[in-house]
């Protein structure tokens, strides 16, 4: 029988563990077949991308789902959603009542994948090497409010941060913190290729063609010691080129499971169906995805121009016709369901009005009709992300104040010309390192930010966001994280346009397929099981 689950979670502060509405993984056999699992993802080797799996260097939801299944860290998410609880640690916590002390214990006997120990020297040594290398895809940032680091031992390590930074156990659950052993990785440089030593919970062989992963092959790590817990000995992750090859694969049964990206009309047609061996779920996402402005740029270097696009952009009409019901329109960098959040665009630009931008432009003196480029990735985001561009263009032409072209480029160049300030306008999406409201503005606005944006509030960087940070409470620090999103409405370096959710397809013989996904995109792999389901 074919069923959609809906999984709705509460949200108070942090995202909450969410109850699944059918199915449930405990029931899943740790034994059989592979369970194979398709993706649109793509992870190639190339000159732009010499080590797509150092976790000092990687910094796309892809890799770091490859990543998470076999880099262990000090910290992870449960089960669904939540705050994070310790993994490679017995246990972490701040230290004093400032949040710039935090201290963590490893449990005992822990163990890499060859069966060598885990030391609070490792940890030490994987962390500092992010640093050290400081890779321009700006991953290291996450990092970068530690001060010094400290062992005890073998077991204890105590962090000793620069400034109070209240999430820093949520960076402690990202691939960047994982723990890597010295004895594959160099301390100051990149390890080229595919290959990964760590503790995680699987071990990966890569099948490789062409310098591109046509299989990840994960395999239960018999000497994993953590919180996880583990429904299978087996995964494949194979790759496809689109969404409709993944289909087809998973209706004749060559996989097992479908996760990103599906197309609009795939999920359209799985959900109408009432019968049939295939299941979809449906879930909560955190991604959002946003337009991005080279704010030296000649063409959009005033701020009117960029506010007019802002006042033009009709993201209900957006949403309607390109995602349907699953996405919502969004008025800020900030989900709409994380604590913090506020509907700054909203709440500057009201509905869209041509005749609003045209006094913007008009008051700042600038020429009509602007001409420009929109640039979007042709192989990252999905599918309708070409027909996301083309409504976009549509609806700033249609103004009379624009002449926009489009254009696309593939992932593995377009993320290179964006960060080295080719492109004046361009779309981006972000799938969120960590559900906090800082995530969704530190990694754009923050020194040494992911985009490489020449945007800079010292507003923002000196006083608000380091502010923000002493609250442990996140409700305690909307005032702040309102005032950054304020801000952004006000400069406009980022146009929010829409949050979408997360959906999964599998076939009706697997379980634990509502927890396979979390709603910041992370696989879940080990929650995956071969058996009845419900």
């Amino acid at each position: 029988m074919n069923r959609k689950t809906l999984v709705l979670p509460a949200l108070v502060g942090l995202l909450a563990p969410v109850l699944a509405a059918c199915g449930g993984s405990d029931s899943g056999s740790s034994g059989g077949d592979a369970i194979v699992v398709g993706t649109t993802d793509a992870f190639s080797q190339n000159k732009n991308k010499p080590a797509p799996m150092d976790p000092a260097y990687a910094y796309d939801v892809g890799t770091w789902n490859i990543l998470r299944q076999t880099v262990q860290t000090l910290m992870a998410y449960p089960k669904g959603d939540g705050a994070p609880q310790p993994d490679a640690a017995e246990s972490c916590g701040f230290t004093d009542s400032g949040n710039e002390r935090y201290a963590c214990t490893l449990r005992k006997d822990l163990q890499f994948s060859d069966g060598s120990p885990v030391t609070a020297d490792d940890v030490k040594f994987s962390m500092e090497r992010a640093l050290t290398i400081k890779d321009p895809e700006g991953v290291f940032a996450l990092l970068s409010t530690i001060d010094t680091i400290e062992t005890k031992g073998d077991r204890e390590v105590i962090f000793h941060l620069k400034t109070a930074d209240a999430t820093f156990p949520f960076k402690l659950s990202t691939p960047v913190a994982g723990i890597l052993n010295p004895k594959d990785y160099e301390k100051d440089k990149l390890r080229e290729g595919f290959s990964i030593d760590a503790s995680g919970p699987y071990t990966m062989k890569a099948e490789v063609k062409n310098d591109s992963i046509v299989k990840a092959v994960f395999t239960k790590n018999p000497h994993y010691k953590g919180m996880l817990k583990l429904k299978n000995d087996k995964v494949e992750l194979k790759t496809f080129p689109d969404a409709d090859s993944m289909g087809d694969a998973l209706a004749k049964g060559d996989i097992d499971v479908m996760t990103r990206a599906m197309t609009p009309e795939q999920i359209d047609k799985l959900s109408a169906k009432t019968n049939g061996d295939i299941d979809l779920v449906e879930m909560p996402g955190l991604e959002v995805r946003y337009l991005g402005f080279n704010t030296e740029a000649d063409t959009v270097k005033n701020t009117a121009v960029r506010e007019a696009m802002a006042q033009i952009i009709n993201r209900g009409q957006l949403v309607s016709e390109v995602y349907g019901s699953q996405a919502e329109p969004l008025y800020s960098m900030v989900a709409a369901t994380v604590t913090g959040h506020n509907n700054a665009f909203l709440n500057k630009y009201g509905d869209p009005s041509v005749s609003k931008a045209r006094n913007l432009m008009t008051k700042a003196g600038i020429t009509t009709p602007v001409k420009l480029t929109m640039h979007y990735t042709t192989d990252h985001y999905g599918a309708a992300t070409k027909k996301e561009f083309e409504v976009l263009q549509k609806q700033l032409n249609a103004s009379g104040l624009f002449d926009v072209s489009i254009k696309g480029t593939p992932w593995d160049d377009y993320k290179k010309l964006e960060q080295s300030g080719k492109f004046d306008v361009y779309g981006m999406g972000w799938f969120p390192d960590f559900p906090d409201a800082d995530n969704y503005l530190a990694p754009f606005l923050d020194k040494d930010n992911t985009l490489n944006s020449p945007y800079v509030s010292t507003e923002i960087r000196n006083q608000l966001l380091p502010r923000s940070r002493r609250e442990a409470d996140r409700l305690s620090a909307s005032k702040d994280l309102g005032a950054i999103q304020n801000k952004i409405a006000d400069d406009v370096p980022l146009l929010p346009l829409w949050q979408g959710k997360q959906y999964i397809a599998a076939r009706d013989n697997i379980t634990g397929s509502e927890w396979a996904i979390n709603s910041s995109s992370t696989l879940q792999l080990w929650e995956l099981g071969r058996g009845v389901s419900s």
